[in-house]
C-alpha cells in the first residue's frame, strides 16, 4: 500500500463522508483492525468495545453496559473519545488514534440485556489514517462495478507492481487444482492458458487461486469457463476467459486490482508514454506498408457479462491451500492460517508459452 497524498485523502473525505461501512469479518482482515485493542474512554475510563460500523462522521460501537459506563458518560456530558488500532503492512507497530465523539443514544443489543449499540457521532474530521483505511475500501468497491472490465496484461512490471507471486497459478476445476499461466487479471475476471480441451472446459464452474505478496495473501475466487480460444503452434493448450462471480470477490482482492487501477490513472495523466501493462486503448498508426491486424477479443462481450450466471450446479468447494504449497497434487491439509512457505519444488511439471 503506497503513501497517498493529501489531496487523495480530502477526495477520499469529500466522496465518502456520509457513507457508512459494517465491519464483517471480511472488512476486519482487509483493513488489518485488531479488534482487541478498540476501546471507548471517557473520563479517563477505558471500556473494550466491538466496531458494529464506521463512517467519516461517526461510528456505532457495542458496549457492555454492566461496568458503569451510562454513568461515566452522564457526568461527561456524553462526551467519549474511540481508540482505534490497525495493523500496517509497511509498519511494524501498529497505527492507533483516538477520535473524539459525543454519544447521540443508544438501544439494547440482540437478546442480550448488558449490551448496548452507542450511535457516537465525531466532533471534529476524522485523522488522515481512518479516512485512508476506509477510503481505500470504498474507492475500490466503486470502482470494481465502474471499470469491471478493464484488464491488466500480466508482464514482469505488473506483477511487480500487484505484487502477484507468480505468473504461474492453479484453478480449480470440480474440487481438483489444474497448473495455469495467468494471462490478465480485472475486478469481474481473468485469463489463463492451460493444458486440456476446449470444449471439455467451457461453461465449467471453477475457483481460481491467486497469491500475494506484501502482506502475503492467497484468494480463492470463483467464476465460470465463458469462452475458449486456441494458442497458436500449441495444440495441447487452450486459453481460457473467467468470469468472476461478483457475489463471492474478495473485498481484499478488489483492493489490490483498484490499488494498481489508482496508479495507472495517476501514469497515464503524467506521461502518457508510461507503461501500464493495460492494453493500448488508443495504439499508434501502423506503418502503411504492413496491414494493421486487429487483436482477436478474449475478454467477455457486453452481453455475456450481462447475461446471468447459471446455477452452480456440482461444484465442490476446494480447500484452499497455504500460500506457496505446491499447485499440483493432492490438496493439503491443516489450517491456513499455518505458518506459510513459498518454496515449491514441484518441478515435474513445466507449462512454458512459445
Amino acid at each position: 500500500m503506497g503513501v497517498l497524498t493529501s489531496q487523495k485523502i480530502s477526495e477520499y473525505y469529500t466522496r465518502f463522508k456520509s457513507i457508512d461501512v459494517t465491519f464483517s469479518k471480511e472488512i476486519i482482515q482487509v483493513t488489518g483492525m485488531i479488534t482487541n485493542q478498540v476501546y471507548l474512554k471517557c473520563v479517563g475510563t477505558f471500556w473494550p468495545c466491538v466496531v458494529f460500523s464506521c463512517s467519516f462522521q461517526g461510528v456505532k460501537v457495542v458496549v457492555s453496559t454492566k461496568s458503569g459506563i451510562l454513568q461515566k458518560m452522564e457526568k461527561a456530558n456524553n462526551m467519549v473519545s474511540v481508540r482505534f488500532c490497525f495493523k500496517h503492512a509497511e509498519k511494524s507497530n501498529p497505527v492507533t488514534f483516538f477520535v473524539n465523539s459525543r454519544s447521540s443514544g443508544y438501544t439494547p443489543y440482540g437478546n442480550t440485556p448488558d449490551m448496548a449499540l452507542f450511535s457516537l457521532q465525531f466532533t471534529q474530521r476524522p485523522p488522515d489514517d481512518l479516512i485512508e483505511i476506509m477510503g481505500r475500501i470504498l474507492d475500490a468497491n466503486v470502482n470494481s462495478a465502474k471499470r469491471r472490465d478493464e484488464r491488466i496484461a500480466i508482464s514482469p512490471e505488473s506483477l511487480r507492481k500487484l505484487n502477484i507471486t507468480s505468473k504461474d497459478v492453479s484453478v480449480y476445476i470440480q474440487g481438483v487444482p489444474r497448473r495455469c499461466i495467468l494471462r490478465d487479471v480485472s475486478f469481474s475476471g481473468a485469463k489463463i492458458i492451460m493444458m486440456g480441451v476446449a470444449k471439455f472446459l467451457v461453461e465449467k464452474v471453477v475457483a481460481l487461486r491467486i497469491d500475494f505478496e506484501d502482506p502475503r495473501q492467497s484468494f480463492l475466487i470463483k467464476g465460470k469457463f465463458i469462452r475458449s480460444e486456441v494458442v497458436e503452434g500449441r495444440k495441447e493448450l487452450v486459453s481460457l476467459a473467467i468470469l468472476f462471480d461478483e457475489s463471492t470477490v474478495p473485498m481484499g482482492y478488489k483492493v489490490r486490482i483498484n490499488d494498481y487501477v489508482s496508479q495507472f490513472q495517476v501514469g497515464s495523466r503524467t506521461n502518457a508514454n508510461t507503461s501500464t501493462g493495460f492494453p493500448e486503448k488508443k495504439p499508434l498508426p501502423q506503418k502503411p506498408a504492413a496491414p494493421e491486424k486487429k487483436p482477436k477479443e478474449d475478454w467477455p462481450s457486453p452481453e455475456e457479462a450481462a447475461a446471468p450466471a447459471k446455477p452452480a450446479a456440482g461444484f465442490i468447494e476446494p480447500v484452499l491451500p497455504p500460500v506457496g504449497a505446491p499447485l499440483s497434487g493432492p490438496l493439503p491439509s491443516g489450517d491456513i492460517s499455518d505458518p506459510m512457505s513459498f518454496d515449491d519444488k514441484d518441478d515435474d511439471f513445466k507449462l512454458e508459452l512459445p
